[in-house]
């Protein structure tokens, strides 16, 4: 009978037990399931908070502001901070809330300073600068991974403060990374309650860390589509005036054919031409290229172009148009830029071509033998500094008019460089000779049949590839 009673008493004691521990785990898996819920909640507040933050595209600034005080909200740290790595691979504060700890103790004689606690805390954090890999946060920013810091005291990389409002008591600090880009280190110390930090908060802030990152990786997106619709705006614009600028009709004048061609490599090209009738027997053609691309080129080019069509109906000589030119730009070129460009004026009362040459691609002119019909053709060779290079002294001393006739089937060809240093796919250039045979071949046909014989060549040796630069090409002939 005692043993089956033993027997029993055994069987209850461990069915009691069994029971005990499963309802002691229920309770457990209740009370996780709790604080996986409270988490779920703060991390859905918190993406709130950031939505809230990302409406009317605020600066970066402002975010950083709102991810701190959101920090604060959802964890009940006393205070938080976000520090950034700047070009020079120090870290900084840049947003700040409640008196966050300087990173270093504070020299004495800014230890009574005459501002509120927390001014003087702000003003101390943003002009704090450290290394990668100094303190806590230094070796967040260096490793790339979280520090959970319960018992601050412990720790040796924490400076220790005389003020007590100061003193760090637990500390977590994680990356705020997106998509391999680093953020910076978003930094909280000491709960609210007193009590050190614990390992769920700390899995907390990493994933508060993680929506903050992807609000700063979103909002720099942002800003950047804006700049973009922004700049692509502004080269339309710019575009728009550039091709207001370029001459709409070829000027008609007895005895010249005309044909041009221009082919800006991007949306905003550097290079430009023009021509413009100076009297009934007299025609102005200029073809030139701004260094460098874009609007700043577009604008020189405009400032360029207003000031010969001035220029030139008020001086007879093109060397003293273009030294005229050289000076009157010489304030309105920033360093680095400046403009080739070749002028001409075709007479055709006298039959013959006047130029000068400022740095620009050297003019091809093309000759008949008058009694023989034989074709002689060459550069031209001139000496000439670009405009806007060197001052009017050395531009007056190197430039200057070349003349020479201009009679019935003779041509004279206007060019940039994208014509001649058009590449081809092994990397040779197109080249001022292969320029010349071309023209030679076609000499006797009229400027439209010329110029588009010259630009299918062109084409054809590059083989398609896109072009590196503008090209522009002016041919007149004397008919």
């Amino acid at each position: 009978m005692w043993p089956f009673l033993t027997g029993l008493l055994l069987g209850l004691t461990g069915m009691a037990l069994l029971y005990y521990r499963a309802r002691r785990e229920l309770v457990r898996a209740d009370e996780e399931k709790q604080i996986v819920t409270q988490e779920t909640q703060i991390v859905v507040d918190f993406m709130h908070h950031m939505a809230e933050a990302m409406a009317g595209t605020p600066r970066r600034e402002d975010l950083h502001q709102r991810i701190v005080h959101a920090s604060i909200l959802c964890t009940g740290a006393l205070s938080a901070c976000i520090f950034e790595r700047g070009p020079d691979d120090l870290m900084h504060g840049v947003a700040l809330e409640g008196l966050f700890p300087p990173h270093r103790p504070l020299p004495e004689h800014l230890r009574h300073s005459p501002l509120s606690r927390a001014r003087f805390i702000e003003a101390i954090l943003k002009s704090e600068v450290f290394p990668v890999g100094e303190g806590v946060v230094g070796a967040v920013a260096a490793s790339g991974r979280g520090e959970f810091i319960p018992d601050a005291k412990a720790d040796p990389r924490i400076a220790i403060h005389d003020d007590p409002a100061l003193e760090v008591k637990s500390l977590i600090a994680v990356p705020l990374t997106f998509a391999g880009r680093f953020f910076g280190v978003l930094a909280v110390a000491n709960p609210a309650d007193c009590q050190p930090f614990t390992e769920t908060d700390f899995s907390l802030v990493q994933s508060l860390a993680e929506q903050a990152a992807l609000a700063l990786h979103n909002i720099e997106f942002l800003h950047f589509q804006l700049e973009k619709k922004q700049l692509d705006l502004d080269l339309t614009l710019a575009s728009s005036i550039q091709q207001m600028l370029l001459p709409r009709a070829m000027p008609r004048m007895p005895g010249i054919d005309i044909d041009t061609r221009y082919s800006p490599a991007q949306k905003i090209g550097g290079d430009f031409f023009d021509l413009f009738v100076l009297s009934e027997t007299r025609l102005g053609i200029a073809v030139a290229d701004v260094s460098g691309k874009g609007i700043a080129a577009s604008l020189l080019m405009a400032i360029c172009r207003t000031n010969l069509r001035q220029l030139a109906p008020r001086l007879d000589s093109p060397a003293r148009i273009l030294a005229e030119l050289n000076r009157t730009l010489g304030d309105d070129i920033r360093q680095g830029l400046y403009i080739t460009i070749v002028f001409a004026i075709i007479d055709t009362e006298y039959n013959e071509i006047t130029l000068a040459r400022a740095g620009h691609e050297l003019p091809y002119r093309a000759q008949v033998d008058r009694l023989t019909g034989a074709f002689h053709g060459g550069y031209i060779r001139s000496e000439g500094m670009a405009v806007g290079m060197v001052d009017d002294e050395l531009f007056g001393a190197t430039i200057a008019d070349h003349r020479f006739p201009f009679h019935r089937d003779e041509l004279l060809v206007l060019y940039t460089d994208g014509i001649t240093e058009a590449v081809s796919s092994d990397g040779e250039e197109f080249s001022g000779a292969r320029l010349a045979a071309e023209i030679q071949s076609v000499h006797r046909r009229g400027a439209r049949e010329i110029n588009a014989r010259i630009m299918e060549s062109v084409a054809r040796f590059a083989e398609g590839a896109p072009p590196r630069d503008d090209s522009t090409l002016v041919t007149v002939k004397r008919v």
